[in-house]
């Protein structure tokens, strides 16, 4: 049974309550998304966590992966260089018609900063997107005059306009295991998390507020549990 990407429809929203193997991930995604370029599944947002790992987007530079034997690392195939996975951090991965819903790829990028920026907000923290920096950044002015942590990671790749890979939000990882890389190639700015900026949330927590931000940004959406454990 087909099913056409209907813009005004709901997308589907998945959670899995276990961590998931990253090599898992990568195969249902380019299954995912393929099946909904081919009208034959619905549109899907998943948020899962990993276990530890690094991995390597499209621009990844062999001179940051500064502890290579330290987690496994991955290719990523999505833009980007070197970020790091594991627990504690909020992995959303985002499998949407990009053209349909947005017309192209950059409206697609501010959107999902946007959702971020709009997460965070709900929590009182105020995030912030750079020119020439990737994903979302929270002043510290404690730290020093101009110092800035990254609490967010966007990395995207595209098939046949739609969209797999997406973005990553800390709530309590360990930001030591940051150490290992460095973070999307930029060397001068740190990590920060919830916990680290002092705001104590559980996921579920930090769940609701993202279905919130996709909603009011992207459209309804509609829980389907565990995409994994489908069919």
């Amino acid at each position: 049974m087909q099913h056409p990407v209907d813009a005004t429809a709901p997308i589907e929203w998945g959670i899995s309550e276990e961590r998931v193997a990253y090599e898992t991930v990568v195969v249902f995604m380019k299954d995912r998304a393929a099946a909904i370029a081919n009208g034959e599944a619905r549109e899907l947002i998943w948020l899962i966590e990993h276990p530890p790992l690094y991995t390597a987007g499209t621009s990844a530079k062999s001179q940051d992966l500064l502890a290579p034997d330290r987690f496994p690392v991955h290719v990523a195939g999505r833009g980007g260089q070197y970020t790091y996975h594991g627990p504690g951090q909020r992995v959303v991965y985002v499998m949407l018609d990009v053209r349909k819903r947005f017309g192209d790829v950059r409206a697609f990028v501010r959107a999902l900063e946007a959702i971020v920026i709009a997460t965070l907000a709900a929590f009182n923290i105020k995030g912030e997107i750079r020119d020439g920096r990737v994903g979302v950044w929270v002043a510290r002015p404690e730290k020093g005059d101009g110092v800035e942590d990254k609490i967010a990671a966007i990395g995207i790749r595209l098939t046949r306009w739609v969209s797999y890979h997406g973005l990553a939000i800390n709530v309590d990882p360990e930001l030591n295991h940051f150490s290992g890389i460095v973070p999307c190639g930029i060397a001068d700015h740190g990590v920060t998390s919830f916990e680290d900026l002092g705001r104590i949330i559980s996921m579920p927590e930090l769940d609701m507020a993202l279905r919130g931000a996709f909603e009011a940004v992207v459209g309804a959406v509609t829980p389907v549990g565990d995409p994994l454990r489908q069919g």
